[in-house]
């Protein structure tokens, strides 16, 4: 089972993840933290402040790359964002439709698990460094991507990472 997490950035995607991974569960990192520190490292322009374009369609290459092994682990994966947040940035980053590019329905849990924004936890950072409203942006943005490919989304609760957790888990049917 592939389970998608995704929203708002800074509304605890990536604490939650690593809650689920500290109670044993397998993560898959969110693609464009790994794009941010490679291009960083490697004197590379494919940054979402830089070329969006460039970013987003590397997210959309190494997500696709992410799904078979996360599809043959055996156990429930659970993903910081995903292939479906990559084409949705690139998207909204070219303007152009990529609808070919989402995984085919049955690939993910049906039900997908949105933050919603937390302004009160989001920071920018060197790897994030757009504000609080593009992040509102893209937040309600990816609401309407999941709708139209048929999620159920799930928008989790302000409320400590552990309970958090156990929601999803128990939603799942892992609890």
């Amino acid at each position: 089972m592939l389970v998608i997490l995704s929203g708002c950035s800074g509304g605890g995607k990536t604490t939650l993840i690593e809650e689920l991974a500290r109670r044993g569960y397998t993560i898959m990192p969110e693609p464009g933290l790994r794009i941010v520190r490679e291009e960083r490292e490697n004197g590379g322009s494919a940054l979402p402040w830089i070329d969006p374009a460039a970013f987003a369609r590397r997210a959309v290459e190494m997500a696709r790359n992410d799904l078979p092994s996360a599809s043959s682990s055996g156990g429930p994966v659970f993903f910081d964002r995903g292939l479906i947040d990559a084409v949705a940035a690139l998207e909204f980053a070219t303007g152009e439709d990529h609808a070919a590019a989402y995984p085919k329905p049955g690939v993910f849990c049906r039900t997908a698990f949105l933050v919603p924004p937390w302004p009160e936890h989001f920071h920018q950072s060197v790897e994030r460094q757009h504000g609080m409203s593009e992040a509102v942006g893209e937040y309600e943005r990816l609401l309407k991507v999941y709708a139209r490919l048929g999620f159920a989304t799930e928008i989790l609760p302000r409320e400590p990472v552990e309970r958090r957790a156990d929601r999803i888990l128990a939603m799942i049917g892992l609890a």
